[in-house]
């Protein structure tokens, strides 16, 4: 039987091991030096004049960012019902509450129109999620958001280094994005995330709140050469600091990305072209051919004429030692939710169907084309 071949795995190489290796011998090991050239470095990959502030997860980072923005118990913030349970937990954080919108059918990214009927008197903040590496439309989300006085923070876990109009995700008119570097996404850091703003108050905040809320980094009180050990907790902080050895590899990561998404895009490519003839609905790309889509995923919805239905094909192909996944169980599904604000799948069509439908196949740069091959011949034999 072959090697089961996994739905993800990172790609770490030599640089990554050797920095790690040298911030292990500095004998600085925690938020410091490499955090530092971490955030400066992928600040200007992103460009725009914007900051960077490293946290120790995406969930940290929407965390930080909604709270310097502002938002408060009694706030609400739209977000789609297609999504990761993060999205919506960070909200409840602060004692606000989510208002779950449906998506796009085609893209599965939160639908302009649904936000505009969501607005009340509550309404914060939207949070646009960019679905497996393609973006939103965010010309249409920002007109939305400065007609009503709303902020924005876009969930960019799996959108580095999506592009929207030409432009980078992270550098658009959003108040804050924020950054995933999951295991399993386009460029890791094991755990980790990136807040992104130009904003200097909500870039200030999130510092402090980043660390216990006190008034200076630790790497600058413990480093300096004069006596510096004064400090004041100006506010209840959290504990959402990236430490060096998972800077160390982002830094060598970053470096990577841009051949990363060369190959996912190629991967992408070899995907469609194999599929066309199959019962399935293909990922949507951009609506401009020239912007980069990241490839976090690759999402089919398998049509009412396949051979088998989502469930079952998954447990085939397991059996066949491929392992693949489901993005999203949307959180209308999530007892949680479902049931904390009473939502009901009728609400949310799109979603809903895409759900039942849904199959997220094998993709990272680690694969083979012998790989990817045999991902190709089991689809098309379990489908056709």
């Amino acid at each position: 039987m072959s090697t089961f071949l996994p739905f993800a795995l990172p790609e770490i190489g030599q640089e990554e091991i050797d920095e790690v290796i040298a911030v292990l011998k500095s004998g600085w090991i925690t938020t410091g030096p490499r955090a530092k050239q971490f955030e400066a470095d992928f600040a200007s990959y992103i460009g725009g004049d914007v900051e960077a502030i490293a946290v120790n997860s995406a969930t940290a980072g929407l965390h930080l960012a909604l709270e310097a923005i502002g938002i408060g118990p009694g706030d609400e913030v739209i977000i789609p019902s297609y999504t990761f349970t993060a999205t919506a937990e960070v909200i409840r954080y602060l004692g606000a509450d989510p208002v779950f919108v449906d998506v796009d059918a085609k893209t599965l990214n939160i639908s302009p129109d649904a936000i505009q009927r969501a607005i009340s008197a509550r309404t914060k903040a939207i949070i646009p999620v960019h679905f497996a590496g393609l973006a939103c439309e965010m010309t249409e989300i920002l007109a939305t958001a400065r007609r009503n006085g709303l902020r924005v923070v876009e969930d960019a876990a799996h959108s580095l280094p999506t592009t929207y109009h030409g432009q980078k995700i992270g550098s658009l008119e959003s108040d804050v994005t924020v950054f995933s570097f999951y295991a399993n996404k386009t460029m890791t850091t094991g755990e980790g995330g990136m807040v992104v703003s130009r904003d200097k108050e909500v870039i200030a905040r999130c510092k402090v709140m980043r660390l216990h809320g006190i008034s200076r980094d630790a790497f600058d009180r413990y480093t300096s050469d004069k006596p510096s050990w004064f400090y004041e907790v100006v506010a209840p902080g959290f504990k959402y600091n990236m430490p060096d050895l998972a800077a160390a590899v982002g830094i060598h990561q970053l470096k990577r990305l841009d051949s990363f998404a060369v190959k996912r895009e190629n991967m992408a490519k070899r995907y469609d072209e194999a599929f066309s003839d199959l019962p399935v609905i293909s990922p949507a790309r951009p609506a401009m051919p020239t912007d980069i889509h990241a490839w976090h995923l690759y999402p089919v919805r398998l049509m009412s004429e396949a051979r088998l239905g989502r469930d079952d094909f998954i447990k085939e192909m397991a059996k066949r030692g491929i392992g693949c996944s489901v993005h999203f169980i949307p959180l209308h599904r999530q007892p949680v939710w479902r049931d904390g604000y009473k939502l009901t799948p009728d609400q949310f069509p799109a979603s809903e169907k895409a759900y039942l439908a849904e199959v997220s196949l094998p993709l990272y740069t680690r694969m083979s084309d012998v790989d990817q091959q045999r991902v190709i011949d089991n689809v098309r034999d379990l489908i056709y």
